[in-house]
């Protein structure tokens, strides 16, 4: 099973754990957050993130998910990238995250693209402006 690891703008990760618990209505394995302070020093969460991603791997392979590119999680996670291994994608939401947690029986390529169709298809714009059936 693939393994999850949010790093993230603190307290984003933890919110996303925790939304996830709602969802699938209890904890999820191989599935864990690092929320990054304003203050922490980037080498610290390097170590963090490294030590995180040995314990979510169960050898096929982990995705670390981060909230904005360019921001501190997201330079942390340059350093962690391991092409085939470990797989680094940006914009964390809440459909992204799901569907990657529920195709991650797959391979890692695999949960890296249906993340990637989750965040695309889960931005929709909700219109009440039209009712069908003339209502």
């Amino acid at each position: 099973m693939v393994g999850i690891l949010l790093l993230t703008h603190a307290p984003l990760g933890q919110a996303f754990i925790a939304a996830v618990a709602h969802v699938f209505r209890g904890q999820t394995e191989h599935f864990e957050a690092i929320d990054v302070t304003a203050d922490q020093d980037t080498a610290q969460v390097n170590e963090l993130a490294r030590a995180a991603i040995a314990r979510v791997d169960d050898g096929s392979g982990v995705l670390v998910i981060t909230d904005i590119k360019g921001g501190t999680p997201s330079n942390c996670c340059n350093s962690l990238a391991v092409p085939g291994h470990v797989e680094v994608i940006a914009g964390i939401s809440l459909p992204m995250l799901l569907r990657a947690i529920t195709y991650r029986r797959d391979t890692l390529d695999v949960v890296v693209e249906m993340a990637l169709a989750g965040a695309q298809s889960g931005a929709v714009r909700v219109d009440n402006r039209i009712r069908l059936g003339g209502e």
